[in-house]
């Protein structure tokens, strides 16, 4: 256990990663040695935000916020500092000393409601394997139907569920409350007082999250009237359906190995898929696919290459046009959706935002189903060959045509082609793709382009407003102490944190914020080991501080100009910087006592004396100016 709080702090940041904590929220692309996304902190259409991972920083270009990977799960979630420290150190395992463990009864809640769901997985899947429940033969009957076995049971850990009404809580409520039981969604109250299970006869199949833990179920009915046909866990305190993807934890390694990952309707896709080799597949879980869907899965993915597998149905092909804008929506202004194949060419793949795909076999299966009857070969040969969405898009509205006779139709189906062609940005490749909508229908393509650019007149996007950072003007003096301040903070430094301070010895700075800056530099350059480090506790040391974390967000960036230097360079720097700011000392000092001065009025009987003694300390100073 950590003694102290810094000490749990500073465990912590061990742990982080700065991008993998922004690309919760953020899809980055790496350019160079940074990582860049859209800002979430102001409505940014073009790559604003930038990630620094060898300083452990990130920076909007745009609007200006800017700190480590603390203050951005802070500023993202709106929560204090402390509240950030408990819940970090809850999910690290690290125990926080007793008088700050503020948190703990809710943490102890979240660990009682994880233990229980693992029971309860456990005791589901036991019923069904060793055919405990009367009935298990049904239910391992109707998994068999779908080409289930044993080997896959035990992979996706399925179980049943008892038609009694308690089974489940009489088991559990030995073990923990009526609160956890219900709060984890295993038991609901009943209406005539009490508790009941909430998955009665129906095949159970547990959902895991990214690190292997069960935090909810999806289950399916056994008989053939029993409604709702799926029941699926509720949100709580360890599940959110909504950031979750079902087969996640087992498909992360093949998603990372294929680089794609493929996306499902629902769990026994994925378990049949999975099960025949299909390893880079998830599902959402009874709900639609989320923004932060994407972005979980943009972080296993570097080429961002998603295929969506839906039914084929027109219930299906909803989904998967609602699916496609989705995925667009969350990675628009980081590049182009891929629109075109190059396969007659070498290209760099990521050089895309993302590329979306369509796997739709003829055959009108659902990827489970398909699987089954067709084989897992045959769907991998779809999926090589599955077309890009804005295809399959053209594909589907184009095998209407014949619907469309009489001019008038043929100009409002042209109507439903025109944005689909609208997205395509390679005027090139439009042009290739109106001739050959064109020629299908039989209709003059230039007639298409010139409702193409009506189209494009009236959906020209509106001019923001850029929104640019309001900074005060420093004074020269004020500028140089900073830029002596932001040595401390240059990655590749020649020079030691102590080097650095014997060569600063007793400058002064006049800032109170700067004051508090070198002052906290001074305490910690004998405990921390790198600039990163550095950087981490003075973000932690002004948490409180807005003002000293922008001058610290100021400094970081000076100190890049300084990278690279020699020896005698970077000391150069150092004493050159030190030599201004005593010049605008003397300088400062020479203005106001000259206007002592002048102040002095000629009747005082002591302004001939008091004339004399500043007209020699203005000679001295001027003399000391002349010597530098």
């Amino acid at each position: 256990m950590a003694e102290t709080w810094d000490e749990v702090i500073q465990q912590i940041k061990e742990r982080l990663d700065i991008v993998d904590v922004v690309s919760e929220y953020v899809v980055l692309k790496k350019k160079g040695n940074n990582y860049w996304g859209l800002c979430p902190f102001h409505k940014d259409k073009n790559p604003s935000f930038c990630v620094t991972p060898h300083l452990g920083i990130y920076k909007c270009f745009s609007c200006g916020e800017a700190g480590d990977a603390l203050k951005f799960i802070m500023k993202i979630r709106n929560m204090e500092f402390k509240d950030v420290i408990a819940e970090l150190a809850e999910k690290f395992g690290i125990e926080v000393p007793k008088y700050h463990n503020n948190n703990g009864s809710s943490r102890e809640l979240k660990e009682q409601m994880l233990t229980a769901t693992m029971v309860a997985a456990e005791y589901y899947h036991d019923l069904l394997i060793r055919q405990k429940d009367s009935n298990a033969e049904a239910a391992l009957k109707y998994l068999t139907k779908r080409g289930i076995g044993t080997d896959i049971i035990k992979k996706f850990h399925i179980g049943i569920a008892p038609k009694a009404y308690t089974v489940l809580y009489d088991e559990l409520r030995k073990d923990f409350s009526n609160e956890v039981l219900e709060k984890a969604g295993l038991v609901v109250k009943s209406e005539k007082g009490g508790y009941i299970d909430r998955f009665r006869n129906r095949v159970i199949i547990p959902i895991q999250n990214e690190n292997g833990e069960f935090v909810a179920f999806g289950a399916r009915a056994l008989e053939k009237d029993q409604t709702p046909k799926y029941l699926n866990s509720s949100d709580s305190l360890i599940y959110n359906k909504g950031k979750l993807l079902y087969g996640l934890y087992t498909a992360k390694d093949s998603i990372r190995e294929n680089d794609s990952v493929i996306l499902m309707e629902g769990y026994f896709d994925v378990i049949s898929s999975q099960a025949h080799g299909i390893e880079n597949c998830v599902a959402s879980c009874g709900t639609s696919l989320t923004a932060d869907h994407v972005k979980l899965l943009s972080r296993y993915t570097k080429s961002r290459r998603i295929y969506l597998s839906f039914d084929t149905d027109s219930a299906g092909q909803k989904a998967t046009a609602r699916g496609a804008e989705i995925i667009k929506d969350v990675f628009a202004g980081l590049g182009d959706i891929k629109q075109f194949d190059e396969s007659y060419v070498a290209s760099d793949k990521d050089k895309y935002a993302c590329e979306i795909r369509v796997i739709a076999p003829p055959e009108g299966k659902d990827p489970d189903e398909f699987v089954r009857s067709v084989g897992a070969d045959a769907y991998k040969m779809y999926m090589e060959n599955a077309p890009l969405f804005i295809d399959f898009q053209l594909n589907s509205i184009l095998k209407t045509k014949d619907n469309y006779k009489t001019p008038q139709e043929k100009a409002q189906f042209i109507k439903q082609i025109i944005p689909v062609l609208s997205e395509i940005k390679n005027r090139i490749i439009r042009s290739e793709y109106i001739d050959m909508v064109a020629q299908t229908l039989g209709i003059d393509a230039g007639a298409i382009r010139s409702e193409m650019k009506v189209f494009e007149h009236a959906n020209l996007p509106q001019t923001e407003r850029i929104i640019k950072n309001v900074t005060k003007k420093d004074s020269i003096i004020k500028k140089a102490q900073k830029n002596l301040l932001s040595v401390f903070l240059v990655n590749d430094s020649p020079y030691t944190f102590t080097q650095i301070n014997e060569l600063i010895g007793d400058t002064e700075f006049d800032d109170e914020i700067l004051i508090n800056v070198k002052s906290t530099i001074d305490k910690l350059i004998y405990t921390v080991n790198n600039v990163k480090e550095l950087i981490e506790h003075l973000y932690t040391e002004f948490v409180e501080t807005p003002e000293a974390q922008e001058v610290l967000q100021e400094l970081i960036g000076l100190s890049e100009v300084y990278r690279g230097l020699g020896d005698e360079d970077f000391k150069n720097v150092i004493l050159e910087t030190i030599a201004k700011i005593n010049h605008c000392k003397r300088v400062e000092e020479t203005k106001k006592t000259k206007q002592l001065y002048r102040n002095i009025s000629d009747d005082d009987p002591q302004a001939l004396k008091i004339q004399i003694q500043l007209r020699d300390k203005i000679k001295k100073i001027r003399q000391k100016s002349e010597k530098i």
